[in-house]
């Protein structure tokens, strides 16, 4: 008898620290839901920002020689930092989450959005080599016109940086976490089925730039970054308000639960 109530205490003692466990679980989902979202609403704002302020160096061939200050331009360059660090964040509050469905293909999505931020880092140096060579202008010793040319080589060299990060990078590890998202039901479905539509028109989109073929598409065809903007900020919106669906997440840990009752009593 003694022993049947020690046994019922056991369950009951475990039963309790189950549900403690789920509260706490679900606690951490959701902070990491918000936190992915804040983060690629941040990648949004500075990335739109950084184009916004980048306009005086980046649409006049002739900024090296030119006058005024230098000010917007840094502003960019915080801008598209942060954008490196957030699209960072973006990858450390997921992998926790997703790892679950298949940690391969979320580690893979961590290390191309890690990726993505450095090449998006790195692309910021030849501007701010640019503006360096701006205040050697009309120093002794100093040619204009060849100054001129390696600022403009320089900001050829962030323009590829941002084919390259932005563009192909981005199209590839989106694909890999709205097929996590997509699988996992993490979010309503036609979320991810807009990842998996933007991702390869993206990177299809600076493929064809990056040969040279972009100039002979249709102007209309600027319309294929829509579907990863939205997948990205639907995504953002549905996590911080939402979070993810709690069938999903008690789904898989149920099974996990099963399979460790199973190996106990076998």
């Amino acid at each position: 008898m003694n022993s049947t109530k020690h046994i019922a205490a056991i369950k009951g003692d475990k039963s309790m620290n189950t549900h403690r466990q789920a509260v706490t679980d679900m606690a951490s989902y959701r902070k990491s839901a918000i936190a992915t979202g804040v983060f690629f609403l941040i990648t949004h704002v500075t990335s739109i920002g950084a184009v916004v302020l980048y306009g005086p160096i980046l649409d006049h061939l002739g900024y090296i020689t030119s006058a005024g200050s230098d000010t917007q331009v840094i502003l960019g360059v915080l801008f598209e930092i942060i954008l490196a660090m957030a699209n960072i964040g973006t990858a450390v509050a997921l992998f926790p989450v997703v790892k679950k469905w298949n940690e391969g293909i979320a580690l893979g999505y961590a290390a191309l959005r890690t990726l993505e931020g450095c090449i998006i880092a790195v692309g910021v140096i030849p501007l701010l080599a640019v503006v360096t060579l701006r205040h050697l202008v009309g120093t002794v010793g100093t040619d204009p016109a060849i100054l001129t040319t390696i600022g403009n080589a320089l900001i050829a060299f962030h323009n590829w940086t941002f084919l390259v990060g932005p563009g192909l990078v981005c199209g590839v590890n989106t694909v890999l976490m709205a097929y996590l998202m997509y699988k996992s039901r993490l979010v309503p479905r036609f979320i991810p089925i807009l990842g998996l539509i933007g991702g390869p028109l993206v990177f299809a989109m600076n493929t064809g730039k990056m040969f040279g073929l972009y100039d002979q598409f249709p102007s209309w065809m600027g319309v294929a970054v829509i579907p990863i903007f939205a997948w990205e900020v639907s995504l953002a919106l549905w996590l911080i308000v939402k979070s993810f669906k709690q069938s999903a997440l008690t789904s898989e840990p149920a099974t996990a639960a099963t399979n460790e009752l199973v190996s106990a009593y076998s």
